[in-house]
């Protein structure tokens, strides 16, 4: 197993080139997923220059594709691999990445069905930092406002089911992390209670958000507390257009995993931790469910 990737680039001559991100620690996730998540990429991005997998240990069968890569030894810290998932930041470490080409980190568990590599039309300068949206808050000039007012304290936060950043400009996430875990290694400091919110804090000044039209997380879009607005939501027009633009669903939750729907049958309730009710229905979910159906055939 690398500790680097390499440098090397098969460049697009149609389109920017960029490097895919994946991370994978411990057995939760096998290489069957991994591998197709990876043939999803390929097939639809035309400007995926190279594919690096941050693990932990060997990952026998990988797709060749694949660089795998060792993550650095401080962020394999049993600390960091919890719920927190703090041990993502490693992408941001520097020495981790070639910094060649801006990068798109993807969570495992996401179901891609179109050109990520759009998503780097956010990128309006090398500093940008764009992941979807996941509180009142919104990043953008609101957000930073309110960020220098309560000089930190209050900020707008993303989910890092998919990010988007270019690894020579944001060696600082990772090396502030350091700084401050050992200031609170029990992770007190509030920004350091998961990753997601320490790059939202830490990045704040350059964070935009990903369009709810390009990707979502399955919770958000598919789920909710109040089970007969899933009926309503697919009768409204600008809802299914958006359905249908989007290139990447996250199925984020413990109870919202590939293994599990596969299993399901028509009409089935799925709740999670949240509340949140997911009705497995081809009126309630439309072509999500053929499409996650499909995605996973066979794999799990």
């Amino acid at each position: 197993m690398s500790t680097r990737t390499a440098d090397t680039v098969n460049r697009n001559p149609n389109g920017t080139a960029w490097q895919c991100v994946l991370i994978c620690w411990g057995t939760k996730y096998p290489v069957s997923i991994v591998n197709r998540l990876v043939r999803a990429i390929a097939d639809h991005s035309p400007g995926v220059a190279r594919f690096t997998l941050l693990t932990d240990r060997d990952r026998p069968g990988l797709d060749p594709r694949v660089t795998p890569v060792e993550m650095p030894e401080f962020f394999r810290q049993p600390a960091l691999m919890r719920a927190g998932c703090q041990a993502k930041l490693c992408m941001f470490e520097s020495g981790v990445l070639p910094t060649d080409l801006p990068a798109i980190y993807v969570d495992l568990d996401t179901l891609v069905f179109g050109d990520l590599g759009q998503a780097l039309s956010l990128m309006d300068t090398p500093q940008t930092v764009a992941m979807l949206q996941s509180a009142i808050i919104p990043f953008g000039p609101v957000g930073r406002f309110i960020f220098r007012r309560t000089e930190g304290r209050k900020y707008a936060r993303g989910n890092s089911s998919l990010v988007v950043f270019h690894p020579a400009q944001c060696h600082y996430i990772a090396q502030r992390f350091r700084e401050l875990f050992a200031q609170h290694p029990d992770l007190g400091y509030r920004p350091m209670v998961a990753d997601e919110r320490f790059i939202s804090w830490a990045a704040q000044p350059h964070m935009k958000a990903l369009s709810g039209r390009f990707a979502v997380k399955l919770t958000l879009e598919y789920m909710s507390r109040i089970r007969i607005w899933l009926w309503i939501k697919p009768l409204l027009p600008w809802i299914r257009s958006r359905r249908h633009q989007q290139v990447a669903v996250t199925l984020n939750g413990i109870d919202i995993k590939p293994e599990n729907l596969m299993k399901l049958r028509d009409g089935d309730v799925v709740t999670d931790n949240k509340g949140r009710a997911l009705i497995w229905s081809g009126w309630t979910l439309g072509a999500m469910r053929q499409r996650i159906l499909d995605f996973y055939a066979g794999v799990v």
